[in-house]
């Protein structure tokens, strides 16, 4: 079957009182002037190692006693008025195709960066119920096939920010919060997937740099409030699956120089997670990659991968694949050939697409029909800046009978 279409800084010292937590925030950042995620190592309970990564918690002591929203539509009245006013509305917001008018039921409040705890009004702020109601409004435009899903991602994008920012200033840390949160990062991830099929330029590009910030900054959040919530809840296998996808972003060159403090961030772990099946496969999957067990790694991608966990590492494995390329291009001799019909199989990538990688990393193809192959020890090698991820991105699973 083809699937194409297939922890933290814990933050000490909260109040636990009708699911809030007295101080935390989300770790949530704005979009990076670069438009690139950050490098940093991942937080840990041990505080000189975050120190050496040079971190800023995401999670910051505060006296404010927290808001309780009062606001019973996905947008306040006072901002849909004023959008409307200022012609600031999103085409899913539009009545009909009035640039002026808006309702309740399809203006979703803005994210805004300059927001304080200490000015905004209760009114203003939605509670969780209606916080969830959004969210489940939000997910539903993800299949939207009506624009463009550049358009689509940059509506959820700027909305979801705005859900969790009304999370953090009510400092609510329950369940119902952590449920929006892996909603939000199953967003993130499903992005992840299509932006990267779609990333042609450098704006496209740009937005899958900036939705894999955004996703790592979630998980950190999500992380604090699994041990807030679930510090001693030790058969909760849900969460496993999240924090295997702090792991699984550490594959390719996007977020440089992690191996040491993974190791260290593995140790703080509780053991359930770390003896998890989630757990256990993309750790086997990072080892495949650095150790170059490339048949391995792809074997068990098609074996054992969840949906979400696919979704995620599918941006990457033309960069495995151009890694393994090396790895053939530098061993053996140079009379025996690599024939591509093998390497297909091997790095699960249909014939045609694998000769354009080969082409790409600059490999010289001889022969013609089934007996097409390269000679190791080419010189003309070099691996790609940037691959594109339109093609050769799917995983065989079909099973024996």
């Amino acid at each position: 079957m083809d699937r194409r279409d297939g922890a933290s800084n814990w933050g000490r010292g909260f109040a636990r009182g009708n699911g809030r937590g007295r101080g935390w925030r989300a770790g949530d950042g704005g979009r990076g002037r670069s438009g690139r995620p950050s490098t940093q190592a991942p937080p840990s309970t041990a505080s000189a190692a975050s120190a050496a990564a040079g971190l800023t918690p995401s999670v910051t002591a505060s006296d404010a006693a927290p808001i309780v929203g009062t606001c019973p539509d996905m947008c306040p009245a006072t901002e849909r008025a004023q959008r409307e006013r200022l012609r600031d509305l999103a085409v899913f917001e539009l009545v009909g195709s009035d640039p002026r008018s808006t309702s309740p039921s399809l203006a979703v409040k803005k994210f805004c960066r300059t927001i304080s705890s200490t000015s905004v009004q209760a009114s203003d702020i939605r509670p969780l119920p209606v916080l969830r109601e959004t969210m489940d409004y939000l997910l539903n435009l993800l299949n939207s096939s009506e624009y463009p899903f550049d358009v689509v991602h940059d509506f959820i994008f700027d909305r979801t920010r705005s859900v969790r920012q009304d999370l953090s200033i009510q400092n609510l840390v329950n369940d119902q919060a952590i449920h929006i949160y892996e909603d939000v990062i199953k967003f993130h991830i499903l992005s992840h997937q299509r932006l990267a099929r779609s990333c042609k330029d450098s704006d496209a590009s740009s937005l899958c740099y900036l939705n894999t910030e955004q996703l790592m900054k979630c998980l950190l959040s999500l992380f604090d409030m699994y041990h807030i919530v679930h510090k001693n809840d030790s058969h909760n296998t849900r969460k496993a699956e999240y924090y295997s996808f702090f792991v699984l972003l550490h594959l390719g060159c996007k977020i440089p120089r992690m191996a040491d403090s993974l190791s260290l961030w593995y140790s703080q772990l509780p053991a359930s997670v770390v003896r998890s099946k989630e757990m256990i496969f993309a750790k086997t999957i990072l080892r495949c990659y650095h150790l170059g067990n490339f048949k391995r790694f792809f074997c068990m991608i098609a074996a054992d991968a969840s949906d979400l966990q696919l979704c995620l590492v599918e941006p990457f494995l033309n960069e495995v694949r151009a890694r393994a390329l090396m790895y053939f291009n530098h061993s053996g001799y140079k009379p025996q050939h690599h024939p591509l019909t093998h390497l297909s199989e091997i790095l699960m990538i249909e014939e045609l697409e694998l000769e354009n990688l080969c082409s790409i990393c600059g490999l010289e193809i001889s022969g013609s029909g089934d007996t097409k192959s390269f000679a190791p020890k080419q010189t003309s090698f070099s691996l790609p800046s940037s691959i594109s991820h339109s093609s050769g991105l799917h995983i065989s699973r079909e099973t024996e009978s």
